[in-house]
């Protein structure tokens, strides 16, 4: 059973949440390891290093618009590649984060939370509601 009368509150906490996390990431990214820093390490995982910048940004921007709810469905959606990335990252440490080197559990998780809400919807005070797919009805329950 849903709560219609609390639901949008806790979807607006799990939105919030998420929206701060991608941003803290990419502050962290920006202000602690800088964009040639970050560049480095994707460098060490065979990656371009060119891609630390447009990372941070998407980060940065796609967390800013999934804390205010502009169309934060398809936002969380969208940022899921880059999270399945960053999990793809750290599978060789092992599951939990605290391992050494970060394992992928908080990755996989953060996957999982933007992938609900994709479907569940924005929650409360969100500043511009979009369906998931342009045109396509919500269920009713």
């Amino acid at each position: 059973m849903i709560d219609a009368r609390t639901a949008p509150y806790g979807l607006f906490l799990l939105r919030a949440a998420l929206g701060l996390m991608w941003v803290s990431h990419a502050l962290l990214k920006l202000f602690v390891f800088g964009i040639a820093g970050f560049g480095g390490y994707l460098g060490s995982l065979g990656l371009p290093s060119q891609l630390a910048a447009p990372v941070i940004a998407i980060e940065l921007v796609g967390g800013l618009l999934i804390l205010a709810g502009i169309h934060a469905r398809q936002v969380s959606v969208l940022m899921i590649p880059v999270m399945i990335g960053a999990m793809s990252a750290h599978l060789g440490n092992g599951w939990l984060f605290s391992a050494a080197g970060g394992g992928w559990e908080y990755p996989a998780f953060l996957t999982v939370v933007s992938v609900v809400v994709g479907l569940a919807g924005e929650g409360a005070f969100a500043l511009r509601r979009a369906p998931l797919v342009p045109g396509l009805k919500p269920a009713v329950a």
